[in-house]
């Protein structure tokens, strides 16, 4: 049977891009027929990436099958994987986020969970001398994931190793970060055709804080004004989000990648006490600036309190 590669629910740059990258490692160095799908629309970002290396979009899919052979990366939490993902046959698991717990596997398996700012760059790693096999458009993915996750190298996840292997990658593709990055985040930010309840799921993920459930939510852009004139629509928005997805609350920080500050905004006096306890702000409007904040993993979600 073909191995199912993916990503998590609701599928960004790394989540889109890495899934191609390691059934491409599977298929053509190891010899196991792999594909990659997504659990859900790629972003606009990945979308992007998908047109500029010559990608066909990888099927949808809402579930798996029983015993189905899959291999998760990019995740390893139940909640932001397929329902029945426990019942399929889990090969193994790639990713760079904390350790939720709740997966169920047939045996032993293969897990590499690595503290990098990117899944393609473990991937890269895990490769070995084969990477250099890689085709250009399966390099082009790898540095988009990588460019993507630590936001061209300003996110305070980035490590050195990601800054290496995102340049070794331009390199060998005659590639310029800086216009390259300019170019995925003109795309990421491009959000006009999304609807507001879009938005609020686009980059979430599910927590719960203090007996708090907060569907966590970030859009990283280069023209926060653009997502702040919508902030009424946005906040009116979280209240049927919220309902609909079993949360307390969306938290919507919008993440300004130029400035590297985040704008939390701030609906009621839950997140208003949210923002107060968690990040030491003073609130006095529907909006609290943030300096310096630019990552859920590293910075939102450790520091979250009710």
């Amino acid at each position: 049977m073909t191995i199912q590669v993916f990503g998590h629910k609701s599928p960004d740059t790394d989540s889109t891009g890495s899934p191609i990258v390691w059934a491409w490692y599977l298929t053509e160095v190891k010899g196991q027929a792999a594909k990659p799908v997504l659990l859900g629309e790629p972003n606009t970002e990945a979308a992007f990436m998908l047109s500029r290396w010559g990608f066909d979009k990888p099927e949808i899919i809402s579930d798996v099958n029983a015993g189905a052979p899959v291999v998760i990366v990019d995740t390893n939490n139940p909640a932001e994987l397929p329902a029945s993902v426990n019942d399929a046959d889990i090969r193994q698991i790639i990713d760079h986020h904390a350790l939720i717990g709740g997966l169920k596997t047939k045996g032993p398996i293969d897990i590499t969970v690595r503290p990098l700012a990117c899944t393609a760059t473990i991937m890269v790693d895990l490769m070995g001398d084969d990477a250099a096999r890689m085709p250009e458009a399966i390099k082009g993915a790898a540095l988009t994931c990588i460019l993507s996750d630590t936001l061209e190298f300003r996110s305070p996840t980035t490590t050195d190793h990601d800054r290496a292997v995102a340049e070794k990658l331009a390199a060998d593709l005659g590639i310029d970060i800086p216009s390259y990055a300019a170019e995925m985040f003109a795309a990421k930010s491009d959000v006009s055709s999304f609807s507001d309840a879009e938005l609020l799921r686009m980059d979430s993920k599910e927590y719960n804080v203090d007996g708090k459930e907060f569907r966590v939510s970030v859009l990283e852009t280069t023209a926060p004004k653009v997502l702040l004139d919508r902030k009424d629509s946005l906040m009116a928005s979280m209240i049927d989000v919220a309902k609909e997805d079993g949360a307390d609350q969306v938290l919507l920080f919008v993440i300004d990648i130029l400035n590297e500050e985040a704008t939390l905004l701030v609906p009621n006096d839950l997140v208003k006490t949210v923002a107060e306890k968690s990040f030491g702000a003073s609130v006095s409007g529907d909006t609290v600036v943030l300096p310096g904040i630019m990552s859920r993993k590293k910075q939102i979600i450790p520091n979250l309190k009710v």
